[in-house]
């Protein structure tokens, strides 16, 4: 292990881009996104990426960094994070890790869950019943098989609720199985992981504020050219605030519908968020306001004692 990594991560709209870019600067580190939507170009008002003013301050890897039609996994995050994080390393930097994708926290710092692979011809079926039927139906059929997992995938996310119609078909196991059977032996990096925990009304505050803030700052002008560019169908815009500016584009709801839904479904999300990182082994809760000299000189103290 070549890198002692500081992991900033909790409940989406919680303060983690502004607390990891204050430690990166403490540090003389750099910072890599954990966030499943932020790694596709294109796809920027609804992920709240880091502004252009804030990577140039601190530079962030894997942000903006696969195409939007591209199939992103926890996998592959995985190899493309090593890759970064030994780069920053062999520069002699730090590493700060910052994001709210649980599952791609965890391959990083425990590893990858063995998986089967793909069925093209399974695929293909599960993607046609979705297109006669629409992705609630397919949602259903979800439901019924692997409820765990139908709680975490939002209807539109059509690829991961196909993997897992996959998954199931293919073995017999369900997904969600998969992910409880994922044993830690030990860890792939030392690391410090840091979990914001504000208190919920002042979450769900910065919630509704958030989701307006992207609406008027231009998301559903965003959606549009994204579908004008021949991404309607990207992976991303199963996302929340992406499917609710598509819904309003298509006037399937109104603006204050869009923003209103948008603010909801993020709540719900960022709940599942708390759930999963409660259960992170070596979670540190921290509340706001977040003291980053304090994370910072406790990532000085892990280093000095891995070199004893």
């Amino acid at each position: 292990m070549t890198a002692v990594l500081t992991v900033i991560a909790g409940p989406t709209a919680s303060g983690k881009t502004g607390l990891a870019i204050e430690v990166a600067r403490l540090l003389d580190a750099e910072v890599v996104s954990a966030d499943s939507q932020a790694v596709y170009r294109g796809f920027d008002l609804g992920t709240a990426k880091p502004t252009a003013a804030e990577q140039a301050e601190v530079r962030h890897h894997l942000v903006s960094h696969v195409e939007p039609m591209d199939e992103y996994s926890a996998a592959r995050f995985q190899r493309d994070a090593d890759r970064a994080i030994a780069e920053i390393a062999g520069r002699g930097k730090r590493v700060v890790i910052a994001g709210g994708t649980g599952l791609y926290l965890r391959v990083l710092l425990h590893g990858v869950v063995e998986a089967p692979g793909s069925d093209a011809a399974l695929r293909a079926e599960l993607e046609a019943f979705a297109e006669r039927a629409g992705n609630q139906a397919l949602h259903h059929r979800l439901e019924a098989v692997d409820p765990e997992t139908a709680l975490r995938l939002p209807i539109a996310d059509r690829v991961r609720i196909v993997r897992a119609l996959e998954i199931h078909a293919l073995t017999g196991k369900t997904a969600s199985a998969y992910r409880r059977e994922h044993a830690f032996t030990s860890d792939r990096y030392e690391h410090r992981l840091w979990v914001i925990d504000p208190p919920r009304a002042h979450l769900y505050a910065r919630i509704e504020a958030r989701a307006a803030a992207m609406f008027r700052a231009g998301l559903v002008d965003e959606v549009k050219r994204l579908v004008e560019a021949g991404y309607r169908e990207a992976p991303a815009m199963g996302s929340v605030g992406y499917v609710q500016a598509l819904a309003c584009l298509e006037g399937r709801l109104s603006l204050v519908e869009a923003v209103a839904d948008t603010a909801k479904k993020t709540r719900h999300y960022a709940k599942r968020q708390w759930t999963w990182f409660k259960k992170e082994q070596g979670a540190r809760a921290v509340a706001p306001p977040v003291d980053a000299k304090a994370i910072a000189q406790a990532t000085r103290e892990l280093e000095a004692a891995r070199s004893k």
